[in-house]
């Protein structure tokens, strides 16, 4: 039994069924429309094209438009991964900072208690050396 379909198509055929098919879908009242869709007909320079050529250089500015507005938004995005990344060791920073300033502050509240009751030992240290003799000429 032969097989129902071919299984090796040359060039021939294929253009052939392409050329069949656009006649079978343009047939006599076709309009422009029709004619972008399915492609070139007609000859290779024309107003046509032209307008082919036309619509194809816009949208060829679009691709290159939003190829720049996606590259753009890449690299906002990585500039706001290094702002984010650089605010959060800010933040790290200034929590490190907080608390080496209150620690500071403990430490400078202590050397100014220790210097109070250093000045308040020599103080009365003084005041016994002054005391302690007159009392003693008075006692004799």
């Amino acid at each position: 039994m032969p097989p129902k379909f071919k299984r090796h198509l040359n060039d021939d055929d294929v253009t052939g069924s392409v050329k069949s098919e656009r006649r079978n879908l343009l047939e006599e009242d076709s309009d422009e429309e029709e004619d972008f869709f399915l492609g070139p007909t007609g000859p290779k320079f024309g107003p046509r094209n032209d307008k082919i050529r036309h619509v194809q250089n816009q949208v060829d500015e679009v691709i290159d438009v939003m190829q720049e507005n996606i590259t753009k938004v890449i690299e906002r995005g990585e500039r706001l991964d290094e702002l984010q990344d650089k605010s959060e060791s800010l933040s790290d920073n200034a929590t490190a900072f907080s608390n080496r300033s209150k620690q500071l502050r403990r430490q400078m509240w202590w050397r100014g208690c220790k210097m109070k009751a250093i000045m308040a030992l020599v103080a009365v240290i003084l005041l016994l050396v002054i005391i302690i003799p007159v009392v003693l000429k008075y006692r004799t």
